[in-house]
């Protein structure tokens, strides 16, 4: 474990390899699991003000669940998240033409229409944030539908830290991520 600032950092960011193979999963995690992705209260904020924005880019399973649920629920741990279609994948999932999983949300960003990339937790992934009353805990969440995003980052020698590293600055800033950098790259300090 690494302590940065108020975060306490596993180890498994630095010592494990990952890197998306979408080509192999498909975008699983934006439709497994029996929760929406977490949300910031101030993402929940953002989504509320601006879906008339995102929803041009939302399919209409997606559009008819977020009419029906709001634009996030309050999940079982009375955490905010995104609503499901059905119990399956998020509202703000859409399919490309080969059944790829790619985010609405995302999508708007990338054509200049909002200025949110996506949830910091989907960012992030697969990396989970969990704050406490004094600290957040850092830590790499190994999840099977993720097995070739492992594979792959191995064979490209490619640490969990360094593949989110674009998330990680956006949520704790470049100060924090040198400091992360420092030590994975000379741990014995």
């Amino acid at each position: 474990m690494l302590s940065i600032e108020n975060t306490l950092i596993s180890d498994e960011l630095i010592s494990e390899d990952f890197v998306c193979n979408i080509s192999k999963c498909k975008g699983e995690c934006c439709v497994a699991g029996e929760a929406g992705a977490p949300l910031e209260a101030e993402e929940t904020t953002y989504l509320q003000k601006n879906y008339s924005k995102i929803k041009p880019f939302l399919n209409a399973n997606g559009i008819k669940s977020i009419e029906e649920q709001g634009v996030y629920v309050k999940g079982a741990d009375g955490e905010f998240e995104t609503p499901l279609v059905g119990g399956e994948e998020c509202v703000y999932t859409v399919f490309s033409d080969s059944g790829v999983a790619e985010c609405g949300i995302e999508n708007a960003y990338k054509q200049g229409v909002i200025e949110f990339q996506k949830p910091i937790s989907c960012h992030l992934y697969p990396v989970r944030i969990r704050s406490y009353e004094n600290m957040v805990a850092v830590n790499y969440h190994s999840w099977s539908i993720c097995s070739d995003a492992c594979s792959f980052g191995s064979a490209l020698k490619i640490p969990v830290y360094q593949f989110v590293k674009a998330a990680l600055i956006r949520k704790f800033g470049q100060e924090w991520f040198d400091a992360l950098e420092a030590y994975a790259q000379n741990p014995s300090h």
